[in-house]
């Protein structure tokens, strides 16, 4: 049998493995697991399909923020694409989305382990162990009792935690590197193209996965080097990113990276000194051993980039554990990439076990007690997908729902799995979000702290007033509401007038303010106000209020015309301006007469201020693609077209 018809062969019969093992999820639309933040992603999904090709500003979430902040462009897009062409609902298309990368990230590790090892044995090893065992359960206790049939992290993690963009990030990432290491070996631009490509997607899909790629690219980068021991490979290295960043331009965007750089406050806390020196030794002392150990051989290139793999990601996950070293973002979040690994370093010992032949019983052996775990997860492979009950019975879609019906275009804020799930069916706006990524307003989680786990309603009052909000979604501890985020949600209690009481525990409060989020407003005292120094500024907050929702001040109106455009009307005396009570960001830009009119981001709360002349106006506001990211289009444009022109010429040559 030819070495291609092998690959075909064992990449088919890998594919029905995998596809056997998580067939539910293929058909599946609704899990009956509402607290996993999986709905974030189809809520991203729907919205971006019902408004492509690209929704530059998305105003249902954060108090406005650019939909290029909240995600990277892949699941989402994938889910729209999917939902839109296929004409499925957008759950069943997120769905499919995961199925389909989880089913190739399994072909991933047989095509980076073949490549690597250049072992058809060690490959299609290390693609079963990968489906079926979490070799990282032997080491951490706590995960391996959160997963009760000793399911595959990375499966687990993807149907309990909603962390279905990482693993797909996570099953680009074999493909990715295994193109990496056929770029590095040789003048490839084939290989090196689809490198680029790979790494791209990895980053395009989720950043957990783009930081699992920073760990084992270098790792790849030495193992070739040191076993080759040339420059060119250091070059080829350089491409690589080279064509990533390329490829990834149009929307990774400086902006980008500072405003995700900003939020990760909110996610986790900043890595330490301690946990930099202890992985610079670690990586000192493995650069040193394996230089002496694999200079000037080839052979020794997979087992270099297996241990070295090992080395970064024990020291990472593991020394977290056991030793509380950060070196950056949220460790345990990398098991899955700590099992591949471990996956990989096992693999390895069992072929070189296997190459003697009076080991290889205990080669078969070790293999066989090693993967005895994956026969409970066989047994009970289907027990991760259990179907939810009809939408009219679930509690997060009939609040969702009853806000759409009765506070349709209302600001509401919600919070726990009714935040989650808001935005999976309609479009209802909230001054939170789906999660903590893509805040470009920072007050955002300074008032929405105060509101729900403060104690002091008056000052929750003002935070939601000076945020735009028309009504709130308070839970209390009886209610059908996993999380239970208010911590005292009985001090609302007559404060504020009730709009809906689910009889359950879940009670809708009225926000007494004018409706809607343009106003009126003295130009000289709006600005006088000052900033807010922290969430119990109650002063600062009070003479807000009074400033933005006096009574004296003419009304104003914001229609939104989609997620880009929107028309202000209102009229203004000497010395007013019009305030939206939407987060500025220089990309907007207000129209009047055929002339432009200037807008600022307000001192207290940066929100849009546009100081229009006196008179009535029609104000028509515009979301305009900004110009990074048309640079960045440009970009990748251009790397599109080089790499398509390297890869004909090498085709044309020979």
């Amino acid at each position: 049998m030819t070495h291609r018809r092998t690959i075909l062969l064992d990449s088919a019969v890998l594919l029905l493995l995998a596809f056997f093992l998580i067939k539910p999820l293929f058909r599946l639309k609704y899990l009956d697991n509402w607290p996993s933040i999986e709905s974030t992603y189809i809520a991203e999904g729907r919205m971006i399909g019902e408004h492509l090709p690209h929704p530059g500003w998305q105003p249902l979430w954060y108090l406005g923020t650019r939909t290029d902040y909240i995600y990277p462009p892949a699941p989402n897009y994938g889910v729209a694409l999917i939902s839109r062409f296929g004409h499925v609902l957008p759950a069943r298309a997120y769905h499919l989305y995961t199925a389909l990368f989880y089913v190739f990230g399994i072909i991933a590790v047989y095509g980076l382990v073949r490549i690597g090892s250049a072992s058809r044995g060690s490959a299609l090893l290390a693609s079963v162990a990968t489906a079926l065992i979490s070799p990282s359960f032997l080491f951490l206790t706590d995960i391996r009792h959160d997963s009760g049939y000793w399911v595959p992290q990375r499966l687990h993690v993807l149907m309990v935690y909603g962390e279905g963009p990482h693993i797909s990030s996570l099953s680009v990432l074999g493909a990715a590197l295994a193109a990496s290491f056929l770029a590095l070996r040789k003048w490839r631009p084939a290989a090196l193209a689809a490198a680029g490509a790979l790494c791209a997607l990895v980053a395009a899909t989720n950043l957990y996965g783009a930081t699992a790629l920073a760990f084992f690219y270098p790792i790849a980068v030495w193992s070739v080097w040191v076993g080759e021991r040339h420059w060119a490979v250091w070059l080829r290295a350089a491409c690589i990113p080279l064509v990533a960043y390329g490829f990834s331009a149009f929307w990774f965007t400086p902006s980008y990276l500072w405003i995700t750089l900003v939020n990760r406050k909110w996610q986790s806390p900043p890595g330490d000194t301690a946990s930099l020196i202890v992985m610079s030794a670690a990586l000192a002392i493995y650069c040193l051993f394996s230089f002496g150990a694999a200079s000037r051989t080839p052979e020794r290139e997979w087992s270099v980039f297996v241990a070295g793999a090992a080395v970064v990601l024990s020291v990472y996950v593991l020394g977290f554990a056991y030793f509380g070293l950060r070196l950056t973002g949220d460790p345990p979040r990398l098991v899955p990439e700590l099992d591949l690994a471990i996956v990989l370093v096992g693999v390895e010992m069992v072929r070189t076990l296997w190459k003697r032949p009076r080991l290889r019983l205990a080669a078969a052996l070790v293999t066989a007690i090693a993967l005895l775990p994956g026969v409970r997860y066989i047994r009970h492979a289907w027990s991760l997908f259990p179907t939810a009950p009809p939408l009219e019975n679930v509690y997060e879609y009939k609040i969702a729902a009853w806000v759409h019906d009765h506070l349709p275009g209302q600001r509401v804020l919600p919070s726990g799995t009714v935040r989650f799930w808001f935005d999976v069916w309609s479009d209802n706006s909230q001054p939170d979000g789906g999660s903590t990524w893509g805040i470009l307003n920072q007050i955002v989680p300074v008032a929405t702290w105060q509101i729900e786990y403060g104690d002091q309603a008056n000052i929750a009052v003002l935070w939601l007033k000076a945020l735009g909000t028309d009504a709130a979604i308070v839970p209390d501890k009886t209610s059908f509401e996993a999380y239970h985020d208010y911590q005292k949600p009985e001090k609302f209690r007559g404060l504020l007038p009730v709009l809906y009481d689910d009889g359950h525990g879940t009670v809708i409060y009225k926000i007494a303010r004018a409706p809607g989020i343009a106003r009126i407003v003295d130009r000289a005292r709006f600005d006088r106000i000052g900033k807010i120094h922290g969430g119990d500024d109650w002063a600062t907050l009070t003479n807000y209020i009074s400033v933005v929702d006096d009574p004296a001040q003419n009304p104003a109106t914001l229609t939104w015309k989609g997620f880009d455009e929107a028309e202000v009307e209102g009229k203004t005396q000497q010395g007013q301006s019009v305030l939206l009570e939407e987060t500025w960001d220089p990309a907007w830009h207000a129209f009047e007469n055929g002339r432009e009119l200037p807008i600022r981001a307000g001192n207290t709360i940066a929100f849009m201020v546009i100081d229009a002349p006196p008179g009535d106006h029609r104000i028509q506001m515009r979301f305009l693609t900004p110009l990074e990211n048309r640079v960045g289009q440009f970009v990748f444009f251009v790397t599109a077209l080089v790499m398509a022109g390297l890869i004909t010429m090498r085709f044309t040559v020979r």
